[in-house]
């Protein structure tokens, strides 16, 4: 008998809910799981060479014990909670760490107190004895001023108002990787059913075409020697030269081969780390995922509408669980100062907003005024936890209403009888400006396609335009990379990017070329 990795002293397991413990075997074993404190207990299926107990529900609890049997032997994990548990999936901005956040070293310094615990799951691109060392060597963590310094900051900051909210331990299961498309989470069958998505495939299968295993391997290793000293030379010249500019960096430091040659080792490849790292931890019952990604998708923004709900889907039938809660970051404003504004995470942004109405059981923290310019990781986090935690409380809790966790967003709009656009939003109780006597960021365009800048003001409820001109065909709102944010709903949360109207030629997503480290 051996049981998986995920599970060991200090986790929690999720209340309320049948939960699943499972592992590997041999054939014919008979296993048994136990809380005795709870008076719980299940026997295992086992099929092949896979065993799961499914316990009964239970009540929140502190300092019980799990005990795995088959036959003589068995495993006591100690010092379990029966509490919430979250995943914290995405990319770089997930898995920025609390000792960077803006206010992370104070919160090290108290953190013992909160009730937090934290399982990372082991950061491996092939399944091989390095993930299993690897896991070996892991497990759910109790909060120290050490034991925290490298858990995810957003997911902190949601998990400790979220534990003094309900007055129960909270489980962050960390599974993230910088850099990441959401291709890389998620298995090959969702991206080959749809033709959308299936040159993030074709792009893969093209590039390792007549490779060998060992030649891929032995490829992406003399990379990472490679990177390794760029990125310590990097860091070095930015220490000298904290406002330099990109092209500056390269010229100095030499090429930047991130994310380095495709193959079957590099973790940014599609299909990767969903086996190496959301299989390895599925489906350990959850209450639902908190996602903040979309920045490595911004070279094929105008799929990311297809792309993630796809994978929302394959995260839901990995852990069979059809309505699992996703509470989706939606991005901040961001540029490089020495890029144009490829317009590219407007759409993305769209994407994000539009799976929220789309796709049952999803939330959206609306983070657009976090953002910094020239800065891809905002260091102030616990704002995007405090938003995740607004969307865990009306969306999935049912403790508070949207009026108190959402903005104003927009429904639709109209031209009214003096010739004015007249912009109409759900979940509105008014509009706050910060930063500017009026709202800033509107346009519209005509039959010619080109958005200019629209005059606007607030009437109640509802945005007007002074666009006198006949034939308005499409409006939008802050549909740029980088901006000020100034228009706000009366909760404090930034309105949400938008646009409406006839398709036209100007749509400005033009893909990037600059590639970053994210």
């Amino acid at each position: 008998m051996r049981i998986s990795p995920v599970f060991s002293d200090n986790m929690v397991l999720q209340a309320h809910t049948p939960v699943r413990i499972f592992g590997s075997c041999d054939a014919g074993e008979k296993i048994t799981v136990t809380i005795p404190e709870l008076s719980v207990s299940a026997a295992a299926f086992v099929d092949g060479e896979r065993w799961e107990a499914v316990l009964p529900p239970m009540e929140y609890a502190d300092c019980v014990t799990v005990s795995v049997a088959s036959g003589g032997e068995s495993v006591v994990f100690r010092n379990v909670a029966v509490g919430e548990v979250w995943l914290a999936g995405g990319q770089s901005n997930m898995e920025f760490e609390l000792h960077s956040d803006k206010n992370g070293m104070s919160e090290l310094s108290s953190c013992a107190s909160e009730n937090i615990r934290y399982y990372y799951t082991p950061k491996q691109p092939l399944v091989n004895e390095e993930l299993f060392a690897a896991e070996e060597n892991t497990g759910w963590m109790l909060p120290s001023e050490t034991a925290s310094w490298a858990w995810s900051a957003a997911a902190y900051y949601f998990a400790k108002e979220l534990s003094r909210r309900l007055g129960v331990t909270v489980g962050i299961l960390g599974c993230n990787w910088g850099g990441t498309s959401a291709t890389a989470w998620m298995s090959r069958e969702y991206l080959e059913h749809d033709d959308r998505l299936k040159p993030y495939l074709d792009d893969y299968d093209s590039a390792v075409e007549g490779r060998t295993d060992e030649e891929m391997i032995r490829e992406y290793d003399e990379y990472t020697v490679y990177q390794a000293d760029w990125e310590k030379r990097m860091q070095e010249y930015y220490a000298e030269h904290p406002l330099a500019l990109w092209d500056d960096v390269l010229k100095i430091c030499g090429e930047n081969r991130y994310p380095g040659p495709m193959g079957m080792k590099n973790p940014m490849r599609p299909c990767g780390l969903y086996e190496t790292m959301v299989k390895r931890v599925a489906p350990y019952t959850i209450k639902g995922v908190l996602w903040y990604q979309g920045e490595s998708d911004d070279c094929r923004p105008e799929a990311y509408s297809t792309l993630l709900p796809a994978m929302i889907q394959c995260w839901r039938d990995t852990w069979k669980d059809d309505t699992l809660p996703f509470l989706i970051v939606q991005l901040p404003m961001f540029r490089y100062e020495g890029d144009p504004d490829y317009k590219h995470w407007a759409v993305i942004r769209e994407a994000q907003l539009h799976t929220f109405r789309t796709v049952r059981n999803t939330g959206l923290a609306v983070i657009l005024d976090c953002g910094e310019f020239n800065n891809i990781h905002p260091v102030r986090k616990a704002q995007v936890g405090h938003r995740l935690y607004l969307q865990a409380l009306s969306e999935v809790y049912g403790e508070t209403d949207r009026s108190e966790t959402l903005p104003p967003i927009f429904r639709t709009a109209y031209r009214s009888e003096n010739g004015d656009m007249r912009l109409l939003f759900d979940n509105c109780e008014g509009f706050v400006l910060k930063g500017s006597s009026t709202p800033e960021g509107f346009e519209y365009a005509g039959a010619d396609g080109v958005f200019r800048p629209a005059e606007a003001c607030i009437d109640g409820n509802e945005i007007v335009l002074k666009c006198r001109e006949e034939g308005v065909r499409a409006v939008r709102f802050q549909w740029i990379n980088y901006a000020l944010v100034t228009l706000f709903g009366t909760n404090g949360l930034p309105v949400p990017p938008f646009r409406w109207g006839e398709a036209l030629p100007e749509q400005d997503t033009a893909e990037a070329t600059v590639i970053r480290t994210v």
